[in-house]
């Protein structure tokens, strides 16, 4: 992949964080690779024990094996050409152990037998013993029950790799022609796919087979004034999901209409795009905003993007601890803040909540990387601070003696670690509707779709912008506007929120490539929210006069 094409990539939605070289992803494969069923669940088994006995008698207390399958595949176009087919898959054990109360961790690529894993957990536990010579105080690890043999899967309806290439490249193709018939100057459009499979085994008594489907439809349509070569874009409001390609079978019956339609279950490419390429070119022509302080009413297609800013990020307790400052620093939701039991949040209908169970989330899965039942609970509970994200060495810190199943790793060849679960803003509980809620708005601007942020390195003060932007006067739409975004922090923003429509308008958004730790991992997470209303909150011009 050149440079222009990873700009290209990474530049399509705010939630590609980070995508990394597709050649750390594994060895370029055939399409047909892709639907290999793998390594038997036995054989799996039996790599995994080979590692579990190895580590305990080189003295491990505890030891735990991943294999990972990791399969992906990405259909890249432009205009009237197909640009890429990336088909990659990676096959690897990674085993952590702990030894002299240290954590150590080995991998090995292409395990072939048993001598191979057990030869990487050997290493883990040297590497253990060598860490505790500088160790500062043991790991304390979370008890956590065996669940035997088990295993889970993302319910799909239509595997992905399933469809035959063409008919995806044609898909996208008939989609950039769409934009550009309706006056598109310039279309990319993507479908990323992606397959984990994943097999988890620990001294406690594990052992969990996982089959986890993600999908990702996006594009990016460009609009140009010929006078003044001026131009206005518009990315896709799809969001990604766990899921595979029945998402892109929308059901009319899971829309919610309105200026834009948007979808709860189902996503209509074609249609999105023929909306994206008129809003481009009304972009080049709406007015410009005036700065000053205005009521929000954030769609849910936008509102995913500040809370995983401003609530997943600030609440992971390895930020909130200073133990990971990557991608934007560590957290103002310090420990004396929950300890208080009345740290304000946000405003008394603020619920915000964590969920690694959600049905179609990215994050959806039945246990984490580290053999945890995975869970929903609460993080804001009436606008106040009660808890955070945490994994097995972590909860003791708040008094806990059970994960809350948030652990993970991108890759079989990298060390899990805490990571975002599903953070969402939870639905209003009084019947209430997107135009009841703009209707009792005298000055306000309505905010559709991601667009570019920036947050401080303790993740309390910060900026957004959008992809559409309607003014409203008077409980109506007044038109569009441009060059829009806000400005607050975290505890004043959300201390705004004075309405939020009822479960009917409950949507998903998401990252298919959030970025975090040293080493670089990603992950995919899900945000839900209900469109919400934020009263008086500063809006700026960014507009750049040269």
């Amino acid at each position: 992949m050149n440079r222009r094409d990873f700009l290209q990539l990474t530049g399509m939605g705010a939630g590609a964080v980070m995508l990394p070289n597709l050649s750390a992803w594994g060895r370029p494969v055939a399409p047909e690779a892709l639907l290999e069923p793998g390594i038997d669940v036995a054989v799996k088994k039996r790599l995994a024990d080979a590692a579990l006995n190895a580590a305990k008698s080189k003295g491990a207390s505890y030891a735990d094996v991943r294999i990972g399958r990791y399969l992906r595949q990405f259909v890249i176009t432009r205009e009237d050409k197909v640009q890429n087919i990336v088909n990659t898959e990676s096959f690897g054990v990674g085993v952590r152990v702990i030894a002299d109360g240290c954590w150590g961790f080995a991998a090995v690529v292409d395990a072939k037998n048993e001598n191979d894993t057990a030869k990487a957990a050997e290493n883990a536990v040297a590497i253990a013993k060598a860490n505790a010579k500088l160790m500062k105080e043991p790991v304390k690890l979370a008890p956590q029950k065996g669940f035997g043999e088990v295993s889970w899967q993302t319910p799909i309806k239509k595997n992905a790799f399933e469809v035959p290439i063409k008919e995806k490249a044609d898909l996208l193709l008939g989609v950039n022609a769409a934009a550009m018939k309706n006056g598109a100057n310039y279309v990319n459009s993507v479908l990323f796919m992606v397959n984990e499979q994943k097999y988890f085994a620990s001294t406690d008594g594990s052992y969990i087979d996982q089959d986890v489907h993600r999908i990702w439809p996006t594009f990016t349509v460009t609009a140009i004034d010929p006078k003044s070569g001026k131009f206005e874009t518009r990315d896709s409001l799809s969001a990604p999901v766990g899921m595979s390609y029945e998402y892109l079978q929308a059901n009319p019956s899971d829309k919610v209409t309105g200026i834009t339609t948007r979808y709860n279950k189902g996503y209509d490419m074609l249609e999105d795009v023929v909306a994206a390429a008129k809003q481009a070119k009304q972009k080049l022509t709406a007015k410009s905003v005036e700065a000053g302080k205005y009521d929000l009413i954030l769609d849910p297609s936008h509102l995913w993007l500040t809370i995983h800013e401003s609530v997943g990020h600030p609440l992971e307790l390895d930020r909130v601890l200073g133990y990971e400052a990557n991608f934007a620093g560590t957290s103002f939701a310090t420990l004396d803040k929950w300890q208080s039991k009345n740290f304000n949040y946000g405003s008394n209908i603020v619920n915000l909540f964590a969920d690694k169970t959600q049905v179609g989330s990215l994050g959806a899965v039945g246990w984490d990387d580290e053999g945890v039942k995975t869970k929903k609970w609460d993080l804001v509970k009436d606008g106040t601070l009660v808890n955070y994200q945490a994994i097995r060495d972590q909860v003791h810190i708040i008094g806990e003696d059970e994960s809350q199943g948030c652990c993970y790793a991108d890759n079989w060849g990298s060390v899990q670690f805490q990571r975002m679960a599903n953070v969402s803003l939870a639905a209003g509980k009084q019947p209430l509707s997107v135009d009841q809620l703009i209707k009792d708005v005298k000055k306000g601007i309505y905010i559709i779709g991601d667009g570019s942020f920036s947050i401080d390195q303790q993740r309390y003060n910060f900026q957004f912008g959008g992809q559409l932007f309607y003014e409203i006067k008077d409980g109506k739409i007044a038109g569009m506007l441009k060059d829009v975004a806000y400005q607050s922090n975290t505890q004043e923003f959300w201390n705004s929120c004075t309405q939020i429509c009822d479960d009917r308008d409950y949507r998903l958004g998401g990252s298919f490539f959030d970025g975090k730790g040293q080493p670089g991992q990603v992950s995919a997470v899900s945000h839900g929210s209900s469109t919400a209303r934020f009263n008086g909150v500063n809006v700026i011009n960014t507009a750049r006069k040269i």
